[in-house]
């Protein structure tokens, strides 16, 4: 399995501290079935800066540890990058790429709005040839009040991802419900941890699988899978026309 939002990378962010947290993190990855990892640092965050060589910098720093070569776990280069205008120049100047120099750019909301310009910039960044994934979308409280702002972005071109944590429950019932209705209304494309240490915000994977609540998505929950190796080799997803169902749910008070 492929998990394409996490943070493992030692004393950059809000991941681990210590090389022996980083280690015991990613054998929480390998035994929820992740073979293969995107590091996604923050960057252009208001704490955090991250720039691509450091990045890289970073991962050949965990690659090197005995702890980590033993697990035979392959870690590939990514972002997690704040909107904001200066995600532009930042690609023109080559301090952010795609994940696994893809065309494909992780990109964060704040969590309670989704700034006017969004449409703009994401057309902005469609037109230079990358797509953009929009992070964790059911944990933002403007999108959780009004779905029709993921779905505009959806049906401009964007792809989201959703965090395994939400998905299992363990962030509560409404964001599950929420995650899953953008799942049925094909709002979403990809599910990953955004792992930050072992017990507080842990790697979920394959324990996914054995949730009573989700055994109608195993089927969508394998395309996102599929989608994560699409991203991580550079190949075109094709996804399903975004619907808006949801409106005639909560017409109908179901909601």
């Amino acid at each position: 399995m492929i998990d394409i939002h996490n943070h493992i990378l030692v004393d950059i962010d809000d991941g681990p501290k210590t090389d022996e947290d980083a280690i015991k993190l990613i054998q929480q990855a390998y035994d929820e079935g992740i073979t293969r990892i995107v590091a996604t640092p923050h960057h252009l965050h208001t704490r955090y800066d991250n720039p691509i060589a450091k990045v890289k910098q970073k991962i050949d720093d965990l690659k090197a540890l005995e702890g980590v070569k033993a697990l035979g776990v392959n870690i590939y280069p990514g972002q997690e990058i704040r909107i904001t205008d200066q995600i532009i120049n930042n690609i023109n100047e080559g301090e952010v790429i795609g994940i696994n120099n893809s065309r494909y750019l992780l990109i964060e909301l704040p969590s309670n709005e989704v700034p006017q310009y969004t449409q703009r910039l994401f057309y902005e960044i469609q037109s230079m040839g990358y797509v953009p994934i929009i992070a964790h979308p059911e944990r933002n409280k403007a999108i959780a009040q009004n779905l029709d702002l993921l779905f505009e972005l959806i049906n401009g071109g964007a792809l989201s991802q959703i965090t395994s944590s939400s998905l299992n429950g363990s962030m509560g019932k409404k964001v599950r419900a929420l995650a899953i209705q953008m799942i049925e209304n094909n709002l979403t494309h990809f599910v990953s941890s955004d792992a930050h240490s072992v017990e507080a915000r842990p790697f979920i994977m394959k324990s996914m699988w054995e949730s009573k609540k989700l055994k109608n998505y195993h089927e969508e929950m394998n395309d996102f899978l599929n989608n994560a190796d699409l991203v991580i080799n550079d190949k075109k997803i094709t996804k399903q026309i975004p619907t808006q169902d949801y409106k005639q749910k909560k017409w109908f008070g179901i909601l």
